[in-house]
């Protein structure tokens, strides 16, 4: 019997490098492993693609899902939606592909809720002039937008005790080698490995 997936959240103030993260894990795109598209209806920026990085809908569509129940779970962040399909999950899960979502702790809070195995990671900026840093960086927001994202930033990191791993993104290559070890181990839990090797097993405790 295959196992099932793991699902993996990862989440993090903006600008502390979850999705770099993310993307460059699942960069050769391994057949077991591959990241949740997310719904969301706030504008798309500059190099994205529809479908790739979200799915980007309107308002009004992304209201008409929530009545739906389509969501696993949805939050609104600085004043837009992001929602993760529900059927799209369990689907990917059962096909014993490991999930990775990209989502703030609101949304992550939601998913333990309902499935309590699930992985959750944050990722923390080594200061707070870094992560500034990092934001001016990207050249796409404004001092009055930064400035709110710093404040989010507290508010977000304040919640890192609700996640199972803890990862500080000061050198890139090592937090990568971190996520990619964390991936390791949750595979090789005792539990995983009953599911998926249960036969292997009672041959070899067999009489």
């Amino acid at each position: 019997m295959a196992r099932r997936g793991n699902l993996f959240i990862l989440s993090a103030p903006s600008g502390a490098g979850k999705s770099s993260l993310i993307g460059a894990l699942l960069k050769d795109r391994p057949a077991n492993m591959q990241v949740s598209v997310s719904h969301t209806t706030r504008a798309m920026r500059p190099g994205e693609e529809n479908g790739v990085h979200y799915h980007f809908v309107s308002p009004e569509t992304f209201k008409s899902m929530i009545d739906e129940g389509a969501f696993f779970e949805w939050a609104e962040v600085f004043g837009n939606y992001y929602g993760t399909s529900r059927p799209a999950i369990e689907d990917t899960l059962d096909r014993g592909i490991d999930v990775f979502l990209d989502i703030d702790w609101q949304g992550a809070r939601q998913v333990k809720a309902q499935i309590p195995d699930a992985i959750g990671v944050f990722i923390l900026p080594p200061s707070r002039a870094e992560l500034e840093r990092r934001l001016r960086s990207r050249g796409q927001d404004s001092d009055d937008v930064i400035a709110d994202r710093m404040a989010e930033a507290q508010s977000e990191i304040s919640h890192y005790g609700e996640f199972d791993y803890l990862l500080v993104n000061e050198d890139f290559d090592t937090a990568l080698a971190e996520l990619a070890a964390i991936v390791k181990a949750e595979r090789t839990r005792l539990a995983r490995q009953v599911e998926a090797h249960g036969g292997m097993l009672d041959d070899l405790l067999a009489d």
